[in-house]
């Protein structure tokens, strides 16, 4: 981390498109004896992080161009040890809780008062000068694993009043150091002593047995270190993060795992799975009401009413289609995070629920006059072990897409065929495409790319979300080539075996 001595004062970037959210926390930080920088944007942001000393940014999430999300990513690979703090209105609560899964140290809501903002960057202050002195300690290299475990040891201090649990291993796999946060995280006695192996400490053996791998430098790429969720007893959700502990001659002398608590987390999951589920169900009944009495309306009423009148009532039936639409979309949403979804497998010919799904989508096609294909090999696709509602839900997806994102008279084809131990299915259309920054963006939810030819093609920006989440229930997956102008590829991958 790009710091100075530790008397010098902690320099804190403010990056946020609102002038009086800069000056404002400007003033407020400045008394608090921090360096202050500010920058209205992500670009910005990023030159003064890279040209300057700084410790700490507090970031929103919401800013025109390069957004709260992108800067961060971009922060995090430049330098992992800057802390960074989301600044979030209401509506990007989910986001920026998101982002701290990202690597965010924490998030402030607008608006804030003084004191939340000085006590957010004063802890986040704590923790750039621990690392620091963290770092000046390994610099040192004057302590082996060995005698970590010591009153002695200045680093053992610095462990020991960390926030989150730290477990420090050797070549063989036993704990030679456990601060006081990983003491209480796995609910060990105070007297419990180092020296046995992992699984004495902790319950769960694949976790284990990942920390003992890594302990005798079986990890050699440390992209294939992810980080692994496990779960207590008495019903708290912890986060483990493990990685090698290198000697001079990059030698293996063990391991060092973090170990964070993410109980709270997974409840804000739940609770908002449930209200979803509980809002759409109140929603669903009344608005199929509703929308059964525009169509008798529409019905039965179409000489009585002027042109103008129609079109309102066509627009509002289209407009409760959409919602509930919307609902249904939710709720397989929430279906799916409750891992509802694919639990019941039913072997599946994939031949005949594509030829059912064209056959359906058909009349959609034949309105926009375009052409709907399906190219199956000769001979019969195997058996597939899945759900065969997600499986429907999966294509019926991703053609419907292809329907409505391709212009009258444009072609629409499906194709299916082995490839090694999966079936492949390729949807190809030449329709309007969708550009290279877009692409990693259209599974979130809710996001739909609005440009002048597709503003006006409705949808939820859900669909997209759900088939990502039910292929990777199925074990498979999913990835999209673009070009602007000249269509979309979308392929799935299924194990046969699934």
């Amino acid at each position: 981390m790009k710091v100075g001595s530790a008397e010098d004062h902690i320099t804190v970037l403010i990056i946020d498109d609102e002038e009086n959210i800069r000056d404002g926390s400007e003033r407020i930080l400045t008394k608090a004896s921090y360096n202050v920088l500010k920058a209205s944007g992500g670009e910005e942001g990023l030159k003064i992080v890279k040209n300057d000393t700084v410790s700490i940014v507090l970031l929103d999430l919401k800013m025109p161009g390069m957004d709260g999300i992108e800067v961060l990513e971009k922060i995090r690979e430049y330098d992992e040890t800057i802390i960074v703090i989301i600044i979030t209105g209401f509506a990007t609560v989910e986001t920026a809780i998101e982002a701290m899964k990202q690597g965010a140290y924490d998030f402030i809501p607008k608006p804030f008062k003084p004191d939340q903002l000085r006590i957010t960057v004063n802890r986040a202050s704590e923790k750039a000068r621990l690392q620091h002195e963290a770092e000046k300690l390994e610099q040192e290299k004057k302590r082996t694993l060995t005698d970590l475990d010591t009153e002695k040891s200045r680093i053992h201090t610095i462990l020991t009043s960390l926030p989150y649990g730290v477990v420090v291993t050797n070549t063989g796999g036993q704990v030679v150091l456990m601060n006081t946060a990983f003491r209480q995280l796995l609910n060990l006695k105070p007297d419990k002593k180092t020296g046995n192996g992992i699984e004495h400490y902790i319950p769960d053996t694949a976790l284990c047995s990942q920390i003992v791998d890594i302990s005798k430098g079986k990890y050699v790429d440390y992209d294939d270190l992810t980080d692994y969720e496990f779960s207590l007893s008495n019903g708290t959700y912890l986060l483990a993060k493990g990685q090698p502990i290198l000697g001079e001659k990059l030698e293996c002398l063990g391991a060092v795992v973090n170990v964070v608590d993410v109980t709270s987390m997974k409840m804000l999951d739940k609770l908002k799975s449930e209200f979803i589920a509980k809002v759409s169900h109140e929603l669903r009944s009344p608005l199929s009401t509703i929308h059964e009495q525009l169509a008798l309306v529409i019905r039965d009423e179409v000489s009585e009413v002027s042109e103008n009148e129609q079109h309102i009532l066509t627009r509002a039936q289209e407009k409760t289609r959409g919602l509930i639409s919307m609902i249904g979309d939710l709720l397989d949403l929430s279906r799916i995070e409750e891992r509802l979804i694919c639990q019941d497998p039913k072997p599946v010919q994939l031949d005949q629920l594509l030829k059912s799904i064209i056959e359906f989508l058909g009349t959609r096609t034949k309105m926009k006059n375009q052409s709907l294909v399906l190219d199956l090999p000769k001979d019969s696709l195997p058996i597939i072990n899945a759900d065969p509602i997600a499986m429907e839900s999966i294509f019926g997806n991703l053609i419907t897409n292809a329907i409505n994102y391709t212009p009258k008279g444009g072609k629409i084809s499906v194709k299916a065929d082995l490839a090694g131990v999966n079936i492949r299915v390729k949807v190809i259309d030449n329709g309007f495409g969708i550009e290279a920054k877009y692409l990693d963006k259209i599974f979130e939810r809710f996001y739909r790319v609005r440009k002048e030819k597709t503003r006006y093609i409705t949808g939820t920006g859900l669909g997209l979300p759900i088939v990502k989440g039910l292929v990777d229930s199925l074990g498979g997956f999913i990835e999209v080539e673009s070009t602007p102008g000249k269509g979309s590829t979308f392929t799935v991958l299924l194990p046969i075996n699934g």
